[in-house]
């Protein structure tokens, strides 16, 4: 009898042995996994940073641009723009663009010799994806020509520079918010109302800025008008200045977003 029993105590030991490399493999696994987890959360927060710092950085030197350059009383009167203050920092500058709403498009206009330098470029020259609201360098500074183009990003993660452009997509803002306007350094104040939003091409025929007569011209505001997500009631002739607000949809490169407003006034 003793001699069964020390053989069958014998027997388990081999168990117990096999038990304990498995546990040991499963903590090894479950360590490995544990890590490995970890590793891929840092590396994700690491690029969340790294894509956010950009937007912060920029953001925060546009503000600084407007506590430096502009003037207004609290409710939003009497605004105006120091435009030696922002020509000392960029001789680009050639005006100033704000709406009532949405009131974070509130910012200096800067013309290159190319359509490239200020898409990845700040107002302030650093290097950032904000980059700066800038006129076509077919433009002229002046505002004089019959269609002025102004392009600005539209930011997934972030409200700045052209990203809320899209709330004119609905009639009733713009019913609410029919107005933008245009300093200049010479103490203009070129208001324009809105008459046309809407998705349009990316092709050359919605970005024509100059037209060899009268009739191309209207023939192109009427194709405005049609690209219109709804219809205003604003006079267009052959006569007219406009400006195109244009920015990306988001959606890839084949489509823009533009907002087009009619010269009405100049204080």
């Amino acid at each position: 009898m003793p001699e069964k029993r020390r053989r069958r105590s014998g027997g388990r030991r081999p168990q117990k042995k096999r038990k304990k490399q498995n546990k040991l493999l499963f903590d090894i696994i479950s360590g490995t996994v544990l890590i490995a987890a970890v590793c891929v959360f840092v590396f994700s927060l690491y690029q969340l940073v790294m894509m956010l710092v950009p937007y912060y950085t920029g953001g925060k030197e546009y503000d600084e641009i407007q506590d430096l350059a502009v003037e207004a009383d609290a409710d939003g009167t009497g605004f105006s723009v120091d435009f030696d203050a922002l020509l000392e920092i960029n001789p680009d500058t050639i005006a100033w663009i704000r709406f009532d709403e949405p009131s974070i498009i509130n910012y200096p206009v800067v013309k290159s010799a190319d359509n490239e330098e200020y898409l990845t470029k700040t107002f302030s020259e650093n290097d950032n994806k904000l980059g700066a609201i800038f006129m076509d360098m077919r433009n002229s500074s002046d505002f004089s020509d019959k269609n002025t183009i102004i392009y600005g990003h539209h930011l997934n993660v972030s409200p700045d520079m052209f990203s809320r452009l899209n709330l004119y997509k609905d009639e009733s803002f713009c019913e609410e918010h029919p107005d933008f306007y245009i300093y200049t350094p010479d103490g203009s104040v070129r208001t324009y109302t809105v008459f046309a939003a809407g998705e349009v091409s990316a092709k050359s025929e919605n970005y024509v800025v100059d037209f060899a007569t009268d009739e191309e011209y209207e023939q192109f505001l009427s194709r405005c008008s049609a690209d219109s997500n709804y219809q205003v009631d604003v006079e267009l002739n052959a006569q007219s200045q406009i400006i195109t607000l244009s920015t990306c949809t988001g959606n890839g490169h084949a489509n823009r977003f533009v907002v087009r407003g009619v010269l009405t006034d100049i204080d």
